[in-house]
């Protein structure tokens, strides 16, 4: 029979002024594109101002969510929302130029 001991961890705490400051521009960026994915899949109408606030809100807690799992697990995010949002522009493209031939 085996006895599980435990042994102590230590962890070290997280430095948050040197996270924000070496990360900042990814945080941004993951806003930013999450933003443009909301308005332009989601968005059917506008909404009261509230409720855009509380959107932008828990947006803004998931892009910081989507940070972490960009910096410590490695997880390709920034690159995947930036595939996501030029796909997006290629489609908005796309139906611009057909627009424009309907019209002629």
């Amino acid at each position: 029979m085996f006895l599980l001991t435990a042994e102590p961890v230590d962890i070290q705490p997280i430095d948050w002024g040197a996270f924000i400051q070496d990360h900042w521009y990814k945080y941004i960026i993951i806003f930013i594109c999450l933003i443009y994915v909301f308005n332009k899949v989601f968005r059917v109408k506008k909404l009261p101002i509230l409720k855009d606030l509380v959107i932008y809100s828990i947006i803004a807690l998931f892009s910081f969510i989507l940070l972490i799992f960009e910096i410590d697990v490695d997880l390709p995010i920034i690159f995947s929302l930036m595939i996501a949002v030029a796909l997006m522009f290629t489609v908005r493209i796309r139906y611009f130029f057909e627009d424009r031939k309907k019209k002629n």
